[in-house]
């Protein structure tokens, strides 16, 4: 790793009498006006001194603490500015939670590319931080949801010149510092006992020096100085293993925990007392903790030193909470008995206040991305109330802290938490049976449960490592859940995205010709223009011809690319396919019209009309989606076309067909309405800030300048084509609706022209069933339903046949063969029948206390066995050698498997081999 020293020898530590020393207990380098100070501070090197004894003057709730800091800054020129979502993936593509404020800034700020909204800035960013899920309410200091207070300054290098999107220095290091350390003075903290610790940042591909400020025992802010960015042949390699080189601009990235400082004014035993005050009594009275005073004294001396047990730090915390309990002169049994109940109420606290930020700012629960850490932490903050006897509804505790954050939409946020709520009961009852197959499988190889079918069961089932440490231990498996399993689990589904990688070589001769200019902005619908051939590059499978200028639409935003001609003097090419790469319009031809020639262009209008009439009401339907359904509707993906388009939403629920008939209603009252469809180029920064971030419903556009695409109340980021007026689409329909995948419904629709031949297809499938029912088309469902139940109740008779035929074999009819397999009689039987018979016959079989091998061979061969209780044959062992006689496999649980092949003649020949393997299984 890359030697930094000199980038802390900051002109203000030396102007300011501070010394630079060497932990003895880790060995971190860090800056302290105390030079007699022997280590850094923070825990596990030394335990927290302002417990009870708070270190600032004034005792601040987290609403003051905020207002103060933000205050300080405005009136050190910063401009304060509103947070961003805690969903960063709603106006970047790279990531998915906000884990700090500069998230709000990557990478289009933090590069360069655009102007941040003012410089420098202050803000109070919500936060979430997955990672941190196991140390909640262990360490007394972490919470997974929180508030980075920040001031940020973008500087560039003066050598750049104007070719970034803010020029010179605001202010960096020592500046910072200095802000830092008058801020800890405006409060009345003690300047002599703050240590400024040494500790490289990395994070989102940009890297720098940094600073972690501790004031009596916690780490109350960090300083981060962003002047790397990551870079294959960089010089400086950091601890992340990556190597960086130096931007020409650089930042001044600050984070202050608005929690901890709150924390720090009042003292009080964990932080969560201090931001959780109403829901900690609430939940300890609602729990029955109910402490003695020297219980409650305990707990406060056991709070000074619970930064030991830090997952991430400590060797395991078993280990962790014996060390602090030797400390106290107490046993670990005692100690984990009055902790752990509150380190579970302190969670559940911050689990709600976590899924208040969630669902609140949109976020649907579902099976990946962003869904998946929201039902991930409602499902562990379910487990944790079941665990300390917390009977509140789910929905309620996250209303209480939906409330204080001031979210408007906290009827949804109630009925999502519910309906996630019934969900989970649904998938446990199912999962706990697996769970208990699992355990009996591994308990049977005397080998302990993998964690990765831990894991698996937590994802597809919910269940809890702890249930699942429960059931082994019942059946008598072993089974070994790390400190860390939830942070182990989040960083499997959320994060960063891995960039594509880019053909540079194929990109170079495109990169150097001008831009294309887009006609197809000024007059949607013109058909023809005429251009100039700048380039054309053989594909092999075709032609990319560049123009100056073009009407072809390339394919983006989910509407495909235009279709056409080009036409010079001699010859007429076909326009396949069109993309755009940087601002260059690629042409896909059949033929090459030649370089430097003048052609004549022509859309294909009917196709392009189709699509401009499908994509506006893309707009149309998603505005009334939200309408209908609720301001947490997020397009999750769109595709138009011209006799179809679909638009999948964010969404924790089935769309009902009385839902469909409203959407369907809101739509075209719009399209009746004749409403102008009007579109504006602005500044990016401008339209977030009049806008907000329900722009980017579909995808985060580049630039400086983004193009809005205005539909009465709906506002979109939207490079696509549109009609000029919605009364030109004629007409929406709603084809069907679909779950895509837990979480995401998708709706699919057909506009003007396409809507009426849609239409006219449903009306014709009616007519062809009434015609095949010789009934009225009026009368189809009735019928339908008719013939549906009277096909039912002929199922179940057959099902009792079958029953009853199976019993009858079991009573010993038919060429049954039957031999004695030490105790008990095995029937061995061909029935050449479906795979229900077979299943039938050998449960009714193993229900008199019989082994049953039965084998049917139509088609293919398929082999079922079942064991009684108490035999010592295994089903799964003699199915996997049966069928591999056949040419195929199978297997199964102990008691009951089935398998089969292909080869239809070795039937007969396997089952006669039956009383051998078995035979051999009894002398094994």
């Amino acid at each position: 790793m890359s030697d930094l020293t000199a980038e802390y020898e900051l002109d203000y530590f030396y102007e300011n009498g501070f010394t630079r020393s060497e932990c003895t207990s880790c060995g971190v380098h860090f800056w302290s006006r105390d030079e007699e100070r022997e280590t850094c501070g923070e825990p596990p090197c030394e335990q927290y001194d302002f417990i009870g004894d708070p270190g600032f003057n004034e005792s601040y709730t987290l609403e003051e603490m905020r207002e103060a800091y933000l205050s300080f800054f405005e009136e050190h020129g910063h401009e304060r500015i509103e947070p961003y979502p805690v969903a960063a993936n709603r106006w970047r593509d790279d990531v998915l939670l906000t884990q700090a404020s500069i998230y709000d800034f990557q990478p289009l700020v933090t590069s360069g590319k655009t102007p941040p909204p003012a410089n420098p800035l202050t803000i109070s960013q919500p936060c979430i931080r997955m990672q941190d899920i196991d140390n909640v309410g262990k360490t007394g200091r972490h919470t997974m949801a929180f508030e980075m207070m920040a001031h940020h300054a973008f500087n560039a290098k003066e050598e750049a010149g104007d070719q970034y999107a803010y020029e010179g220095e605001v202010y960096w290091k020592s500046e910072t510092v200095a802000y830092c350390d008058e801020l800890f003075e405006s409060m009345g903290a003690n300047l002599d006992e703050i240590t400024y610790i040494e500790d490289p940042w990395v994070g989102g591909g940009n890297a720098g020096p940094a600073i972690e400020v501790i004031y009596k025992g916690a780490e109350l802010a960090t300083l981060v100085f962003m002047k790397y960015e990551q870079d294959p042949d960089g010089e400086y390699e950091l601890k992340d293993g990556n190597t960086y080189s130096e931007m020409d601009t650089y930042i001044v990235d600050t984070g202050y925990g608005l929690e901890r400082w709150t924390w720090m004014s009042q003292g009080t035993p964990t932080v969560y007392e201090a931001i959780y005050p109403e829901s900690i009594d609430f939940l300890k009275q609602n729990a029955g903790i109910d402490l003695s005073e020297d219980e409650q004294a305990l707990v406060q001396r056991a709070a000074t030193l619970a930064g030991g047990m830090d997952i991430d730090e400590a060797e395991d915390m078993e280990t962790a909470r014996g060390d602090i309990a030797a400390e106290l002169g107490v046993e670990r049994a005692r100690l984990e008995a009055l902790m752990e109940p509150l380190e579970t109420i302190y969670a559940i606290a911050d689990h709600a206040r976590t899924l208040a930020y969630m669902f609140g700012d949109g976020i649907v629960p579902s099976n990946v991305g962003t869904g998946y850490l929201a039902r991930m932490v409602l499902r562990r903050m379910k487990r944790l109330t079941d665990t300390v006897g917390v009977d509140a509804p789910l929905d309620e505790l996250v209303d209480m802290q939906a409330e204080r954050l001031g979210y408007e939409n906290r009827d949804t946020v109630r009925d999502i938490v519910r309906t996630e709520v019934e969900k989970y009961r649904e998938t446990l009852d199912r999962g706990s049976r697996q769970v208990q197959r699992l355990a009996e499988e591994y308990a049977e190889r005397g080998e302990p449960i993998p964690l990765d079918r831990v894991i698996e069961l937590y994802d597809s089932h919910g269940i809890q490592p702890d249930m699942v440490e429960e059931i082994a231990e019942e059946t008598g498996a072993d089974v070994e859940i790390p400190d860390d399993f939830y942070s182990q689990v989040a960083d499997r589904h959320g994060g960063e995205t891995d960039e594509e990688d880019i053909d540079e070589k194929e990109t170079e001769r495109v990169a150097d010709l001008p831009d294309t200019d887009k006609l197809f902005y000024e007059d949607p619908e013109r058909a023809s223009f005429e251009a100039v051939v700048l380039d054309v590059l053989d594909r092999g499978e075709g032609y990319d011809v560049v123009l100056d200028q073009t009407m072809f639409y390339p394919e983006g935003g989910g509407q495909p690319a235009d279709t056409g001609t080009l036409a010079t003097d001699d010859t007429t090419v076909e326009v396949e396919d069109v993309q755009e790469e940087s601002g260059i319009v690629l042409h896909r031809t059949d033929e090459d019209p030649g370089k430097g020639e003048f052609v004549r262009g022509h859309v294909d209008m009917t196709r392009r009309k189709r699509l401009m009439a499908h994509h506006t009401a893309t707009h149309i339907i998603g505005h009334a989606t939200r309408t209908v359904l609720g301001g947490h509707i997020r397009q999750a993906g769109a595709q138009k076309g011209t006799d179809s388009s679909r638009l999948d939403v964010a969404h924790y629920d089935r769309i009902s067909r009385a839902e469909i008939k409203r959407i369907e209603r809101v739509a075209n009252d719009y399209v009746r309405d004749n409403i102008p469809v009007t579109d504006e180029w602005i500044h990016r920064n401008d339209a977030q800030s009049e806008h907000g971030f329900d722009l980017f419903q579909g995808g985060i556009p580049p630039g400086e300048e983004i193009r809005l695409v205005h539909v009465d109340d709906d506002v979109q980021a939207c490079a696509g084509t549109h009609v000029a007026r919605t009364g030109d689409i004629g007409l929406i329909k709603v084809l069907t609706t679909e779950r895509v995948q837990d979480g995401v419904e998708r709706i699919q629709f057909a506009a003007g022209d396409a809507a009426v031949e849609a239409t006219q297809a449903t009306e014709d499938a009616l007519y062809e069933a009434a015609d095949t029912l010789d009934v009225e088309p009026s009368a189809v469902p009735e019928t339908a339903e008719r013939f549906f139940t009277e096909w039912k109740q002929r199922g179940k008779q057959i099902d009792e046949l079958k029953e009853q035929l199976a019993e009858v074999r079991a009573a010993g009819g038919g060429d049954a063969e039957t031999v004695e397999v030490g105790d008990t009689e095995a029937v061995v039987r061909r029935i050449d029948g479906d795979i229900d018979e077979l299943r039938t016959t050998a449960n009714a079989l193993v229900a008199d206390g019989k082994i049953a091998v039965v084998g049917s061979g139509q088609e293919s061969v398929t082999f079922v066995v079942g064991i009684p209780e108490g035999v010592p044959v295994n089903a799964g062992a003699l199915v996997s050698e049966l069928a591999g006689r056949v040419g195929g496999g199978g297997g199964g649980p102990p008691d009951f498997a089935q398998g089969g092949g292909p080869d239809v003649d070795a039937l007969d020949d396997a089952l006669d081999a039956v009383p051998e393997l078995l035979e051999q299984q009894l002398d094994a």
